[in-house]
């Protein structure tokens, strides 16, 4: 029995199967996404009795998160770009949105599992038990931080063209920020400084990831937060479709 490939659905299944497969196979290189969250949950144990577990896992989910939008989905993008899978995927009769869809879902999965990784590690190694309602909200909030990075990654990959140069700028991207997200949320660099890096996209992100935790607590800081996480999502999705090529050529 043929398979009528211009069913969205069928299609879409496919090329799921299909990243699924491309991500099993690379499971050594993604892992190492998951393995800073899990080195800040284990180091940052001290920070624990002053700021609190939520802080902690807050920022290990953050650049477990970047690590996935940019090193993750920017860089696989930008090979398969340049070994020319998007130019024959573009002339077969596939719907063009189902493509990138596939890869995305796909990340957002990712983002899940480090999610319930660092879930897992802040028990087992800090003790941090967070209430049931936190968990659930969390892990949304963790699908809205990831699609501000993944639309970071695909503004990326869609204004560098060649794999080499998007490789060398998201590993740019993400040392800056680890460097001025995790060290500028103390005061040891002013106040001003410390204000940027609260409403900077590793800020809100990390801001609304430790409300989630306690949705008791959440205020008008993590609504702001939230709406602006949404507004970066906005502006670099839509920077990244308008410049995004499907050839690297």
């Amino acid at each position: 029995m043929s398979i009528n490939i211009t069913k969205t659905p069928t299609v879409l299944v496919a090329l799921l199967k299909a990243d699924f497969i491309v991500l099993w196979r690379n499971r050594r290189a993604n892992m190492m996404s998951i393995l800073m969250p899990l080195i800040i949950v284990f180091s940052w144990k001290g920070f624990i009795p002053q700021f609190g577990g939520a802080f902690v896992l807050a920022n290990g989910i953050t650049l477990g998160i970047i690590a996935i939008g940019l090193m993750g989905y920017a860089n696989a993008v930008a090979r398969d770009r340049d070994k020319g899978v998007f130019q024959r995927l573009r002339v077969s009769p596939l719907p063009l949105w189902t493509i990138m869809a596939s890869r995305l879902l796909v990340q957002l999965s990712m983002i899940l599992l480090l999610t319930i990784v660092v879930f897992i590690a802040g028990y087992q190694l800090d003790g941090i038990l967070m209430p049931a309602a936190g968990y659930l909200v969390t892990f949304f909030v963790s699908l809205v931080g990831g699609a501000l990075y993944l639309s970071l990654g695909q503004a990326i990959v869609g204004r560098v063209q060649t794999p080499e140069t998007v490789s060398s700028t998201t590993r740019l991207i993400y040392l800056a920020f680890i460097m001025t997200g995790m060290l500028g949320q103390f005061d040891y660099f002013g106040i001003d400084f410390k204000k940027i890096v609260d409403w900077s996209p590793y800020g809100t992100v990390k801001t609304i990831l430790a409300y989630s935790f306690e949705p008791s607590k959440w205020n008008l800081q993590a609504t702001g937060a939230l709406m602006l996480t949404m507004a970066y999502t906005i502006v670099f999705a839509t920077l990244g479709i308008k410049w995004f090529r499907w050839s690297g050529k």
